[in-house]
């Protein structure tokens, strides 16, 4: 598809109306990083600078695909969910963006918008391989953030806004969503890929292997969904602040840890983690490897601009799944 992305006079209006008209735009910068959403650094004349989000087809670089229907964690983009999400966050006490302005009325833009706080470009992952001492801090306090979100209990799992809603449908156990998500994934790649397809059946006996382990629970935490050292920035002061929230979800806690474990790596144990049951979380790592396989490979497909990293990406879980299988 033909992609057509912000220029400064498609902003002009939205400035004027969130600033006023004695401050101008000097510059519109597309940030680089996003594949659901856009985003956006402003720059005007009296030197601040705010964030735009935009969301929208032209800035969403995810094909669709089949999907487990009571998995929490698909479709995870949209102002709502960032709405909501950033309430929930906020009320959990944990540092994110200042939301500014949210319009999904398309007053400015043909497109849901939202404008929030600039808190910086430094990344806890750059900071994490270029200063680990001057990282220590700031994952002490992600981490008192983590076990405030983990320890927040919701009634059931599923989207934090349909749970909200009271429009989440949970008819079977997290570990089975997973499996079949884990397995819908295998079918996905099985045919691209000609070991995945010749240890099919290995790496499927593996799923159900690990989920046998896995016992029944119903405790449900607040969890961001992906969150790793690229998805907080680190504000001048050293505060951590997490951005891309918006597939946060009620759920098993397993499923963030076992996230956080691969992207934090050696330094996921400063992040003082709350108390885990290691078979759920064995399933939900192996899932996320197959995962990890699945999309990649999916958007390398599309016009996304980093594809060779994707396939990378793809590269290095599929040694991980066969190494198990």
């Amino acid at each position: 598809m033909t992609r057509s992305f912000l220029q400064p006079d498609d902003v002009r209006d939205l400035v004027a109306a969130q600033f006023g008209t004695g401050r101008r735009l000097t510059a519109l910068d597309r940030l680089t990083g996003g594949s659901k959403k856009g985003v956006y650094r402003l720059r005007l004349d009296d030197e601040t600078t705010v964030i735009l989000y935009v969301w929208t087809i032209e800035e969403n670089y995810w094909p669709s695909s089949p999907v487990v229907p009571d998995d929490p964690f698909t479709d995870a983009s949209g102002a709502e969910l960032f709405a909501v999400n950033h309430s929930a966050l906020a009320a959990a006490g944990v540092r994110i963006p200042r939301l500014l302005m949210l319009d999904r009325e398309s007053r400015y833009l043909d497109a849901d918008v939202a404008l929030v706080e600039d808190v910086g470009a430094v990344k806890l992952e750059a900071l994490m391989e270029d200063d680990p001492a001057a990282a220590a801090a700031p994952l002490s306090t992600l981490g008192d953030a983590l076990r405030r979100m983990h320890t927040t209990l919701g009634p059931e799992y599923g989207k934090l806004a349909a749970v909200t809603r009271g429009e989440a449908s949970q008819t079977r156990r997290p570990e089975d969503v997973i499996v079949d998500r884990a397995l819908g994934h295998l079918d996905a790649v099985a045919n691209r890929d000609a070991r995945l397809g010749e240890a099919y059946d290995r790496i499927a006996g593996h799923v159900h292997q690990l989920r046998r382990a896995v016992t029944a629970r119903e405790r449900y935490g607040l969890v961001h969904g992906e969150l790793g050292p690229d998805h907080v920035l680190v504000t001048p002061a050293g505060e951590p602040v997490v951005i891309d929230f918006e597939g946060l979800a009620y759920f098993d806690v397993e499923w963030e840890h076992a996230w956080l474990q691969m992207r934090f790596g050696d330094a996921y144990p400063a992040l003082r983690p709350v108390e885990l049951d290691p078979h759920r979380l064995e399933l939900y790592r192996y899932a996320q490897v197959l995962s990890l396989i699945e999309g990649p490979l999916r958007i390398a497909d599309t016009d996304f601009p980093d594809r060779q990293w994707m396939l990378d990406l793809a590269e290095w879980n599929i040694a991980k799944a066969l190494a198990v299988a």
